[in-house]
């Protein structure tokens, strides 16, 4: 990493599409469903890791709407890892004094793991340091299409009208409305796709792809995506010669 990447600030918001659990088990002959449980364990060295390194919101992409569609003892499984994972978990984040958020249609998890999500989000309701975002029955199309029924309702209601429309007041309906837009968003396994996830909030986020598998992914791995990361321009529709002029001397 350059010298002059390293006057540049971490991200404040990462976004990570936990990738690999399945293609990590299968490469050790386990089951799926013990892949999706050493990805637990990344998933907590890296709320860790992320604190440690001064980023202060971190979304991860736990289980999307299409999710659904994989064999019922895999999704049984997932469920019941959540379920588990907020358990055990709950504690650590109000120790940590950090604030757990959930995004997706939420009400539609089984009754066991809503019920602890919602325990979760109420028990670490008080923090604002350190937020943690869990995507579950997540889908980015979807979100748009609440959001644009919440946004019609609102028009119906007289709160708003649709003459003076603008991002600012549509985004206020997205499920991330209390959230920055991700600075950085990671994908784990190889795959270079983002799958549905924050694509109206990731408009300009820089992405990082790399081959490792999410159980794999660690602090260090996490390092390597943030300096790349700091090593690029980010410009938001400027040119670069704005940019410079912008900087501080």
């Amino acid at each position: 990493m350059s010298g002059e990447s390293n006057t540049k600030p971490n991200p404040t918001h990462i976004g990570v599409i936990m990738d690999g659990n399945g293609r990590w088990a299968k490469q050790r002959g386990h089951s799926r469903p013990r892949g999706h449980k050493e990805g637990a364990k990344a998933t907590r060295a890296i709320i860790d890791a992320c604190q440690e390194l001064g980023i202060r919101y971190l979304t991860l992409y736990a289980f999307s709407a299409e999710n659904w569609n994989r064999p019922d003892i895999e999704v049984k499984a997932l469920m019941e890892l959540l379920e588990l994972f907020l358990n055990r978990e709950t504690k650590t984040l109000i120790k940590k004094r950090v604030r757990l958020h959930a995004i997706g249609r939420i009400d539609e998890l089984p009754d066991r793991a809503r019920k602890a999500l919602k325990k979760a989000i109420d028990a670490t309701a008080e923090f604002d340091d350190w937020h943690l975002t869990l995507a579950l029955n997540y889908s980015s199309r979807n979100e748009v299409l609440d959001a644009a029924k919440a946004f019609a309702q609102a028009i119906t209601d007289g709160k708003i009208s649709p003459n003076t429309l603008d991002w600012g007041d549509f985004s206020k309906h997205l499920y991330t409305a209390e959230l920055p837009d991700p600075d950085l968003i990671i994908r784990t396994s190889g795959e270079t796709r983002i799958s549905n996830f924050l694509l109206m909030q990731s408009a300009y986020a820089e992405f990082y792809f790399t081959e490792t598998l999410w159980p794999d992914f660690g602090k260090e791995q996490l390092q390597e995506a943030i300096a790349c990361y700091r090593n690029r321009e980010r410009r938001f529709g400027k040119t670069g010669e704005q940019i410079a002029t912008q900087s501080p001397a």
